[in-house]
């Protein structure tokens, strides 16, 4: 049986309206006009720190190390638009029950993290969970995405995300990597390295059932 890995924001969940009106929360307390969607999802995937100076700089901020504290106040707080992808929740039960291992590698800081499981009643849903924060390092760097397979045991390894620093890890990692097509990539499909693409949550067990 194989240890799969998943990216959260964009490959499982649905956050950016969470993570826009954290943002947009902290720019009306400096009175600066808010993000959009599109801006908040552009922003998305390198962590909080890079949200922030992303944010700043479209609203011509300066010290955007400044609007972090403020920002993640929110952030840790911002649950209730968040939605789970269709079939999402099927298929982890249905790798799980196959005997997949399963652990979440994600950019999010933890106590975003930790709080969104807990709303959705995830909290024991993966074998490890690695946040952000959880390291000196975050994805690109492949030390996140090699420390969770290493805490699941044996088995072939498989990465699933949605975006270009997902695609990234898992190069540098050396892990085939399955992309999830609607997410919040930037980048061309094709430009992307994979092993296989999926827009539909059902196809998923199918095409681990062909690497594992």
């Amino acid at each position: 049986m194989a240890r799969i890995v998943f990216d959260l924001d964009g490959t499982l969940i649905d956050s950016v309206p969470d993570i826009a009106a954290a943002a947009n929360a902290t720019l009306a307390e400096v009175g600066v006009a808010p993000l959009s969607l599109a801006e908040a999802r552009g922003f998305v995937g390198e962590g909080a720190g890079v949200f922030v100076e992303r944010m700043a700089q479209a609203r011509g901020l300066s010290e955007p190390a400044r609007l972090m504290p403020r920002f993640l106040h929110h952030y840790e707080r911002a649950v209730g638009l968040t939605e789970i992808y269709p079939g999402v929740a099927a298929s982890l039960d249905a790798l799980a029950r196959a005997g997949h291992r399963l652990g979440l590698c994600t950019n999010k800081p933890a106590r975003p993290t930790e709080a969104v499981l807990a709303h959705l009643g995830w909290q024991e849903r993966f074998e490890v969970v690695l946040a952000g924060d959880s390291l000196p390092s975050r994805k690109p760097d492949p030390a996140p995405l090699r420390a969770a397979f290493d805490a699941l045991g044996d088995g072939p390894m498989i990465y699933v995300g949605d975006s270009e620093i997902d695609a990234e890890a898992a190069r540098r990692a050396g892990v085939p990597f399955l992309i999830y097509t609607p997410g919040y990539r930037s980048a061309d499909l094709q430009d992307l390295p994979h092993a296989a693409a999926f827009d539909d949550w059902s196809e998923v067990l199918a095409i681990v059932a062909t690497m594992a």
